[in-house]
């Protein structure tokens, strides 16, 4: 069996805040295509939430703090066979600004986006 193939999708919202993060940080764009990168390199990358919902630590170099003091990415992931999975990014956010994303507002952009 092959590599498997990662399909990734966008909400509004998770273009939303990563356009206002981007906006900030110069490097988001570079960031974000290493987390995708991480993501192809391992499916399970982050920790699981529960029903396909992960938490994605990513560092933002123009920030200089790391992982630990980067952004958060929600994303869902789904597989469609044994070898090609859907994520949707969520929702991001930077963990200066936020500490934890509530439950209820991962639920109310699945419902959103019909997710």
């Amino acid at each position: 069996m092959g590599p498997i193939v990662i399909d990734f999708g966008y909400t509004p919202e998770f273009l939303k805040s990563a356009k206002s993060l981007a906006k900030r940080y110069r490097s988001f764009a570079d960031d974000l295509k290493n987390l995708r990168d991480d993501i192809i390199k391992n499916p399970f990358y982050g920790d699981d939430l529960g029903n396909g919902i992960r938490k994605l630590r990513m560092a933002i170099k123009s920030k200089g703090k790391g992982k630990r003091g980067g952004a958060r990415v929600i994303s869902l992931t789904v597989a469609i066979d044994e070898t090609m999975s859907k994520v949707t990014f969520l929702y991001a956010y930077d963990k200066s600004d936020m500490e934890n994303i509530s439950d209820s507002k991962i639920k109310q952009i699945l419902a959103d986006n019909n997710l």
